[in-house]
């Protein structure tokens, strides 16, 4: 008989345990579910088409293309592929990103402790006076030592699911944190791109700039001979001299803003401006990429760092909605304690000092003033704010996209016409020259032509960078490519 009631308690225990972990397979909130891609299939109402040919080259997008993670090479560069590698090494906002990522992948395995039994230990040593009065006695209490050696496990029933939509949540908020760190990543590589682009810009304008002052320091003496034999009169003398200084003051602007894309790619490179080494590149030896890839919209949503970080923004809010609803139900938790106590260290062990308890506790939210449930719909509208978020980042991507392609289309354009202006005003100083130095046209013929002759120069030479940028500016509104590198923080497959 006695075995027998002894199996019936252990047949009704087992029987409860199965209907716990039956009841604790229960989640409640919403499950998270990935936003759909869009149905558009370009990010223009027009189809694609290649860009004008300028200088030779013409780009041509290729659809449904893939980014290379070393974008950057396409400019062929070595120069410029060891500065984003330095930069990659050293930066302090790229290792501030990953530093971040670690400490929310740490927080992920802190909350996966909630899924296992928790054990304490616990010993106390304290001197004590009985309170007799308590006990309506008037003799004196009693002094002696208490010492208390236990141990308690205790383990959580999830039975709603509250634990697990809270671990969900932290592994939304890893990949945020992902995403973000690539997002990084992307941004410093392009800055260090673009940076380096303007900064050769930059010395090619003032290469342009101190060639046209040679020429016009040789017209000035030249002019000056004019006058001493009294061909032209001398205000013609100040007249070019004014036209020098000016092109000279021009000068120091250019060189602050070299001077300022130093110090910016020292700061990208996580040094200080006084031990930066930068190497020269000159503008005219970048290849500008011909072939383009253009992701598709549906992919591009699955791709690019800020829109990803996005839809985990939207995944941690969702998560929280299940938290809040679960803190409305009830919350189980099994208990055990054991322990043994004695008045010293030899009767601690004592069978009279020994105690244990043991059993469920069940905590049930009755009345909380309206704090749990304005706590849930305040969870759903940051879920419904998230939600706007997502679709808004989605909607400035495809703008980006869109506007760079468009860009790269104009920047052929315009390239195109500032190359046949600068060849129509080279070929009309030229020639302006030359009747001047034959008497057939006057001094102020010249100059106008050495004016257009120098903005036009300038001109082209900013077409130029601003076409080698808006490249820049494509594959980084395409995502940069970072799935196709090996070292990848998210380099996960994404389904």
């Amino acid at each position: 008989m006695e075995t027998a009631g002894r199996f019936r308690r252990v047949w009704d225990w087992g029987r409860v345990l199965n209907l716990i972990l039956l009841v604790s397979a229960c989640t409640v909130g919403p499950d998270f579910s990935r936003p759909p891609v869009p149905r558009e299939e370009g990010y223009l109402r027009d189809p694609l088409s290649n860009t004008v040919e300028a200088q030779g080259q013409s780009q041509h997008f290729v659809p449904g293309g893939e980014v290379t993670p070393d974008w950057w090479r396409f400019f062929q560069s070595p120069s410029l592929d060891d500065l984003v590698r330095q930069a990659i090494t050293h930066n302090m906002t790229l290792l501030a990103a990953e530093a971040s990522l670690r400490q929310s992948q740490d927080i992920l395995m802190a909350g996966h402790g909630v899924f296992y039994p928790q054990l304490d230990a616990r010993f106390a040593a304290s001197r004590q006076r009985n309170p007799t009065a308590q006990q309506g006695l008037t003799s004196t209490g009693s002094i002696f030592n208490l010492l208390t050696l236990s141990g308690t496990v205790s383990y959580t029933l999830d039975i709603f699911g509250g634990e697990r939509r809270t671990v969900e949540g932290l592994q939304a908020q890893v990949d945020q944190r992902t995403w973000l760190m690539e997002a990084a990543y992307l941004t410093l590589t392009a800055n260090v791109v673009n940076t380096a682009i303007a900064r050769a810009a930059y010395a090619a304008q003032i290469e342009a700039t101190e060639q046209l002052i040679e020429l016009q320091r040789e017209q000035l003496r030249s002019t000056e001979v004019q006058v001493r034999s009294g061909t032209v009169p001398y205000s013609t003398i100040l007249s070019l001299q004014s036209l020098i200084s000016t092109n000279e003051a021009q000068l120091p602007a250019l060189k602050q803003r070299i001077s300022q894309a130093e110090h910016l790619l020292a700061t990208l490179e996580g040094v200080v401006p006084t031990q930066v080494t930068l190497p020269d590149i000159r503008l005219a030896e970048l290849t500008l990429p011909r072939d383009l890839p253009v992701s598709l919209p549906s992919v591009l949503v699955r791709r690019r760092p800020d829109i990803l970080a996005a839809e985990a923004q939207l995944h941690q809010a969702s998560a929280d909605i299940g938290v809040a609803t679960a803190a409305m139900f009830p919350s189980f938790s099994l208990t055990g304690t054991y322990g043994t106590a004695g008045t010293s260290a030899g009767s601690m062990f004592a069978g009279a000092g020994r105690f244990w308890t043991v059993g469920p506790s069940v905590d049930i939210p009755l009345f909380q003033g309206g704090r749990l449930w304005f706590g849930r719909q305040a969870a759903i509208d940051a879920y419904q704010q998230a939600s706007a978020n997502y679709r808004q980042v989605v909607l400035v991507s495809f703008a980006q996209v869109a506007d760079v392609l468009k860009a790269l289309e104009y920047d052929a354009v315009a390239l195109q016409k500032q190359a046949e202006a600068q060849t129509a005003a080279q070929e009309a100083l030229r020639l302006l020259q030359a009747n001047y130095r034959s008497g057939l046209v006057t001094y102020l013929d010249l100059l106008v032509a050495d004016v257009q002759l120098h903005q036009v120069n300038i001109a082209y030479l900013q077409a130029l960078a601003q076409r080698h940028q808006d490249t820049v500016a494509l594959f980084v509104a395409l995502g940069g490519g970072w799935w196709s590198r090996p070292d990848a923080a998210g380099s996960r497959p994404i389904p």
